[in-house]
């Protein structure tokens, strides 16, 4: 880890690519592809970076200002720069440190992090790791009984939002994972692991750290009744018996007392549904291009989903976000902030927090040069006029449509 930590402090990591190039370097195949890869063709992860790469910026020249302000307010709670660590399931084989190293390198940020129920350390020990605001992502995995006593102890940590993910009706088709031998290196037997072990023992690093760590972690945060913690390996297939309805949200309502966050959202009907069952925001997710294939790029169908909610509750965004001019671009077409998964991911896989730490870094940095070379003194100041974006990039629904602001 020292050589890597020497890399990190070097000129060669200047953005976040140059985190996925040492994250692939220093963990086995079999991690790395978790991390990296989607669905299927993949085709949805890759639009979703590409797409942003269809909207163009509108600066104003020779504008001076001091001071560049970053900072906005999420769900009442104000943040350093508008971008907030999204879950990320499984960060704990990434790195011994996992959830507890991503959320304190987001409070030591200002910023916030959200907590995924897939993690492997208890959610107690992640709150009490950070000084930002902390997020509680929820699945049914587990069953009713299991989530609500997540909820509950989620409550009592002192998570303030619970986030309801509803695009996980069944996991989906990651090839990489089971090319790789995913499940045959988490609960195969002695003789599956064989045609998996090269890849893993190339990683010495990794693999110490690993075993040093215990292995494969138990999901502190899923406790069955009667029988504990939740193996990692059981849950594919327990997300096909778990899938989140609108119903549920009635009892969710009923269980957490603070703000909750649709999360999975890419169509004007379901963001105007999450306003009707009282959601305090929605973030507009196709879960990283690793569920359906082939959905719109998030950063396309954000302004539908703004222009069918208006005023009446927040708009995040995740997806294929890997620079700060990602995230301006986002706010321009209405996202209040962005949160980010792989980008910081990378990091927690290359060097633990001092990689997160890193990533974020790179990010506000981005954000800022990229305010100051638009003309823009503030995030808040953010509007469509700064950027030009295809105008068909709604669909007819009824909901007013994006403009192009080109001259």
């Amino acid at each position: 880890m020292a050589g890597t930590k020497r890399k990190l402090r070097s000129s060669r990591v200047v953005n976040i690519s140059d985190l996925r190039r040492i994250a692939e370097q220093r963990v086995p195949r079999v991690v790395f592809d978790y991390l990296d890869g989607g669905a299927e063709s993949e085709i949805t992860l890759r639009e979703n970076c590409r797409a942003f790469e269809d909207i163009t910026f509108r600066p104003r020249q020779a504008v001076a200002f001091g001071e560049c302000d970053l900072r906005t307010q999420v769900l009442g709670t104000e943040i350093s720069f508008p971008a907030m660590l999204a879950p990320v399931g499984y960060s704990r084989l990434m790195h011994p440190g996992g959830e507890v190293a991503a959320a304190t390198a987001a409070g030591k940020a200002g910023t916030g992090y959200i907590l995924s129920t897939i993690s492997g350390h208890k959610l107690e020990n992640v709150k009490a790791g950070t000084s930002g605001p902390a997020w509680y992502q929820l699945y049914l995995v587990g069953g009713r009984e299991a989530a609500e006593a997540a909820i509950e102890r989620a409550r009592k940590a002192g998570f303030s939002a619970l986030v309801i993910t509803v695009d996980t009706a069944v996991a989906g088709m990651r090839e990489r994972d089971p090319r790789n031998g995913m499940t045959e290196l988490l609960a195969g037997s002695i003789f599956s692991k064989i045609p998996f072990v090269p890849q893993i023992v190339a990683h010495p690093g990794w693999l110490l750290s690993f075993l040093l760590d215990g292995g494969v972690p138990k999901l502190e945060n899923i406790c069955i009744p009667g029988q504990g913690p939740m193996p990692l390996i059981d849950v594919t297939a327990s997300l096909g018996r778990s899938a989140v309805t609108w119903n549920d949200l009635r009892w969710i309502r009923e269980s957490w007392p603070g703000p909750i966050v649709i999360k999975g959202i890419l169509i004007a009907d379901d963001a105007r549904r999450s306003v009707d069952e009282g959601a305090a925001a929605v973030v507009v997710s196709n879960h990283g291009g690793r569920q359906l294939d082939s959905v719109s790029p998030t950063i396309k169908a954000l302004p539908e989903v703004v222009s069918a909610v208006g005023s009446q509750i927040e708009v995040l965004m995740d997806g294929g976000v890997r620079r700060g001019s990602d995230i301006v671009k986002a706010l321009c077409l209405g996202a209040r902030a962005v949160l980010v998964g792989r980008a910081y991911a990378y990091g927690l896989a290359a060097a633990g927090q001092a990689g997160v730490e890193r990533a974020i870094q790179i990010l506000r940095n981005d954000v800022e040069r990229t305010l100051r070379l638009l003309g823009c003194p503030s995030v808040q100041d953010l509007g469509p006029e700064y950027v030009s974006y295809p105008a068909d990039w709604h669909n007819d629904v009824g909901v007013r449509g994006p403009i192009d602001a080109s001259p």
